[in-house]
């Protein structure tokens, strides 16, 4: 998205080569238009470093190098030091929360996630306004709430994600009808974050963005939702308009590649370079034609994945090894083994499969020798050759995201598990370490009235708001923002291991104070 007043321009997380291993690809595409003109801009924000909001290759091709990079306060300098790799050197660091009124009256703030769970360490949302005219590009940021945005004025046009980006449950290795169940819930809890969201800031417009991403490789054409599957995670702009009727939504705009909205105090004016309804009429035969198209992008980036020369299980112990030893609250929380089943072929073209343990109780990498695990992933042993090669930091937001493997676990999600696995390197286990830590000895004294149960206020998993993000039924607490459930009796997560919460009828209560 390319913001443009008076003041300056400000273009905003410019995606269009594929991500995650030749998987996700823009869709719509845009890949078609002018983008020499359209990066010539004032200013560049990235809301994180994940591959479909930082797009390397296209930020050096054809993004000025005058522009002066927006920077959230994140806790590492990765983004800031991949950027001036690119040939960035213009930042202006904006404090988190805090609105900076740039040259000409344009003023800025950036609110920044930094839990290990948020993007790679980190993920963000942009707040602009000009001539009284107020925009929050909140993209896929997960905020606890929006009240920081609404505390400086009515917003008039409001960005957010509605769709799925993640790997569940499509590569869990289950019957299709768990699949398919488990995919109806995870749609609708992304539809009902979104109108949470949509309800608390009130914008005048609402902009579906920051996806769905398409699938053009045939191993994953079945991702794309144009068969009919209740259970497809990628619902498309034309569909969110559809549900958001449903809930008495009328202000949604859809922008295609090109559309251009006006957006003022009294309203919002709309141009597309073709019909929107028509489009999306033709979704099909526009992924048809974008495939083809394709075709020899994603031919070569699988080319370049396989490194026979490389040690896999040599490469992962000398890496992984060391990061293990310096763990406490994430190899605590995996708790056990994780392994990962690496296929390839021999030299008579047969299928080979090496399968390798992170022990995480037992601080090292080793060849699996038959135990039980609770994870385990199944992959190309070319795509963890690749990660080696190139020395991947974030094997969740490259691996997993292109959902080029299949995983199978007993019991609940593990969220440690993606944690680790985000953070191969010093300063970021460092980090999420350091986190855990803080977390772990914080303690949430308030408390809330929620039906007839009294709960601690924020969420034990990320700290959301439960009097607004907290829906009780029956004995059973669901947080909206990420779909956590917990037992309230008990205090017991249902979703995953540990965050356990504070909760007691509030009949005790009142039983206790007579």
């Amino acid at each position: 998205m390319r913001i443009d007043t008076a003041a300056g321009s400000i273009l905003c997380d410019p995606w269009v080569n594929p991500a995650y291993f030749a998987s996700w690809f823009p869709f719509p595409d845009n890949s078609q238009l002018d983008w020499e003109t359209l990066g010539q801009v004032d200013y560049l924000y990235v809301s994180h470093l994940h591959r479909d909001h930082f797009d390397a290759k296209h930020l050096r091709d054809f993004v000025s190098k005058d522009a002066t990079v927006l920077l959230p306060e994140f806790p590492t300098s990765e983004m800031e030091d991949e950027l001036r790799a690119l040939g960035f050197t213009k930042f202006l660091k904006a404090p988190n929360e805090q609105v900076v009124e740039l040259p000409g009256g344009l003023k800025i703030m950036i609110q920044a996630l930094t839990s290990p769970t948020d993007g790679p360490i980190g993920d963000s949302s942009l707040w602009v306004e000009y001539d009284g005219v107020r925009l929050l590009n909140q993209n896929d940021a997960r905020p606890a709430d929006l009240s920081v945005f609404a505390e400086f004025g009515h917003v008039h046009a409001h960005l957010l994600q509605f769709s799925g980006a993640i790997w569940y449950p499509m590569v869990y290795e289950l019957p299709q009808a768990a699949k398919t169940a488990f995919g109806k819930q995870k749609r609708e809890r992304q539809f009902d974050r979104t109108w949470r969201y949509i309800d608390d800031l009130k914008a005048d417009h609402v902009f579906p963005i920051a996806g769905p991403p398409c699938f053009l490789d045939d191993a994953l054409w079945q991702f794309n939702d144009i068969h009919g599957d209740e259970g497809n995670i990628f619902p498309d702009q034309s569909v969110f308009l559809a549900e958001y009727a449903k809930v008495g939504g009328t202000n949604g705009i859809v922008l295609l590649p090109g559309s251009v909205a006006e957006v003022t105090t009294e309203g919002c004016a709309t141009t597309h370079p073709v019909p929107v309804a028509e489009f999306f009429a033709n979704k099909t035969a526009h992924l048809e034609e974008m495939r083809e198209r394709k075709r020899a992008i994603i031919a070569a980036e699988k080319a370049s994945w396989r490194h026979p020369e490389v040690d896999v299980l040599g490469e992962m112990k000398r890496r992984i090894e060391p990061l293990l030893d310096e763990s406490i609250y994430l190899a605590k929380g995996v708790g056990g083994p994780v392994r990962f089943d690496l296929v390839g072929t021999d030299d008579a073209g047969g299928e080979t499969v090496e399968s390798i343990v992170v022990d995480f109780p037992g601080k090292e990498v080793r060849p699996y020798a038959d135990e039980k695990v609770r994870y385990r992933f199944r992959t190309e042993r070319a795509l963890v050759e690749h990660l080696l090669h190139t020395g991947e930091v974030d094997w969740v937001n490259s691996l997993f995201l292109s959902c080029r493997f299949s995983a199978a676990r007993i019991g609940q999600y593990n969220e440690f598990v993606y944690a680790f696995f985000k953070c191969l390197s010093e300063e970021r286990l460092q980090y999420a370490e350091g986190w855990y830590d803080e977390h772990e000895r914080a303690v949430d004294a308030e408390d809330i009235t929620i039906g007839d149960w009294v709960v601690q206020r924020r969420c034990p998993h990320l700290k959301a708001d439960l009097s607004r993000f907290g829906i009780v039924e029956g004995d059973q607490l669901t947080c909206q923002l990420h779909g956590w459930k917990f037992d309230m009796a008990s205090g017991r997560c249902l979703t995953s291991v540990g965050h356990k919460i504070r909760a007691h009828r509030a009949d005790a209560t009142a039983t206790q104070a007579g």
